[in-house]
């Protein structure tokens, strides 16, 4: 029944759904997610927030449900986001169980908003505290909109080399022509709404933390009260005789993207590095450039990461792997060997750095300077589930995770870093989704069938699983996150 902006639709009887067990609805063409735990009923929008993956196909967890596709999760209570990637939360709807049917009570405007913004606080008056974020990605974004969803009153000032606002970094090699504003993570208005500046096209030089002061190459500057440096990483620059000709290109920005993308079309091109972002941008240019072929150290894609089982899938999917020695064609040749922690203008200050340039944090994402903290791809931080062994993690979901516990931790709320790690990667139609961290991994078992490209492969180190990717086998990833972040360890012999 529907009166006026009120909506009231019965959706199942209470006997239909079992304890633990979640059920996708259709409300007046919304998809709802029905969720029964510890005999009580709740419903949230059915759909991730990230890319809309269907939740009903996702994974449980006491109160929260982790998305099959990408590993972000939501409260089921309130429906909250809990884990990231993704800005968004859902939206909540009441539920009412009356004479042994479950109805959802809502309103049209509620329905029709798939995705919802956490309530924000403003900056007030009066209070002279500045949160200063070095960086614009979604370490700096998130650690900034938290700061106003737990009520921080002070300035927040975003500031960036760049001449954008933040954006969805992970689409620059998969979605190479777009047009910066496209890929967007938040309107203009939205950051005016919240209060939070950000100021485009300022390059650090220097960090004064004795003064609190940051330093910028216009010589203008910026007084702090709490800082986050989220830099991020920067391609690592090809060295070589040729390396400076101008139809040699890396992959940073949007415009990087559009003029590869436009060199690209009908010519020759040559991507040294098979990682991640060299088979990516692989695929994006194999139906619009006359030839592409991928160099790298490896024997196969992914192999350092993935293995060489799931990297000889990846050749499957792509025009050509070329050892070194080979002479190829090139108009275009694309860098992709790596990236390293961008923090240059860190050298000479008292923040401590690993000897690669990564910035060392504590469980709170602090810095070994007081009211400095750091988060996201710069930062070597203690990975709860490698029981505190270091990390330096390029992973967008894990930036998300620190700037969130950054800014908890800014406003002194104790608060460690306890994420899973969990990537993808999507090659022509085929996504290989990741967890964990598999770095020594010294044996894998596999499951079902690498060359029908439906397969879940586990990582095992000292006897026990420290990563699994899949491609075709949704939710499993899913699950041993979930299992990972529980704390319990998967023995070799459960996955035999």
């Amino acid at each position: 029944m529907s009166y006026g902006e009120e909506i009231t639709q019965e959706l199942c009887g209470e006997s239909d759904l079992k304890d633990g067990e979640m059920r996708e609805f259709d409300v007046q063409g919304h998809t709802i997610l029905l969720v029964k735990s510890n005999g009580i009923f709740s419903a949230v929008g059915g759909k991730c927030s990230h890319y809309g993956a269907p939740l009903s196909k996702g994974v449980l967890a006491g109160d929260r449900v982790r998305c099959p596709w990408h590993g972000a999760c939501f409260n089921i209570k309130t429906g909250d986001i809990e884990e990231y990637p993704g800005l968004d939360s859902l939206p909540c709807f009441k539920v009412i169980v009356d004479n042994g049917s479950v109805f959802i009570n809502t309103s049209k405007k509620v329905l029709e908003n798939a995705k919802r913004v956490k309530a924000m606080g403003k900056q007030k008056q009066g209070d002279r505290s500045i949160v200063a974020i070095i960086g614009s990605g979604a370490a700096a974004l998130v650690c900034a909109e938290t700061l106003r969803q737990e009520g921080y009153t002070g300035r927040i000032v975003m500031v960036t080399r760049e001449k954008h606002l933040p954006y969805d970094r992970t689409k620059l090699s998969k979605a190479m022509n777009a047009k910066a504003s496209d890929i967007y993570l938040r309107p203009e208005d939205f950051f005016s709404s919240h209060d939070i500046e950000v100021l485009t096209e300022k390059k650090v030089v220097s960090i004064n933390t004795d003064e609190g002061k940051i330093k910028f190459k216009d010589y203008s500057t910026l007084m702090y009260s709490q800082l986050l440096i989220a830099t991020g990483s920067s391609p690592r620059e090809l060295t070589c005789p040729g390396s400076d000709l101008q139809n040699v290109l890396s992959l940073r920005t949007p415009e990087d993207a559009n003029a590869i993308s436009e060199m690209a079309v009908g010519k020759n091109v040559v991507i040294i590095g098979n990682s991640f972002i060299g088979m990516e941008v692989a695929a994006f240019l194999s139906d619009k450039a006359s030839c592409v072929s991928v160099i790298g150290r490896s024997d196969f894609p992914f192999q350092s990461v993935l293995g060489p089982k799931v990297g000889e899938v990846a050749m499957k999917v792509k025009e050509v792997i070329l050892k070194n020695g080979t002479t190829l064609p090139a108009d275009v040749v694309i860098s992709g060997i790596g990236t390293i922690p961008a923090a240059s203008f860190l050298k000479g200050s008292r923040i401590a750095m690993d000897t690669r340039g990564a910035i060392f944090v504590d469980q709170f994402m602090r810095t070994s300077v007081p009211d400095v903290f750091a988060a996201g791809d710069v930062v070597s931080f203690p990975l709860s589930i490698m029981e505190g062994h270091r990390a330096n993690i390029g992973h967008w979901q894990m930036a998300q995770h620190h700037g969130r516990i950054a800014a908890l931790n800014m406003l002194n709320k104790q608060v460690p870093v306890n994420s899973v790690p969990f990537f993808w990667t999507f090659l022509l139609g085929k996504s290989i989704r990741y967890a964990g961290f598999g770095e020594g991994y010294t044996e894998t078992e596999v499951k079902g069938n690498l060359e029908e490209f439906k397969f879940l492969v586990f990582y095992i180190k000292d006897d026990f699983v420290v990563a699994v990717s899949s491609m075709n086998f949704d939710p499993i990833v899913a699950q041993v996150a979930e299992v990972m972040l529980s704390g319990r360890k998967i023995a070799k012999k459960e996955v035999l």
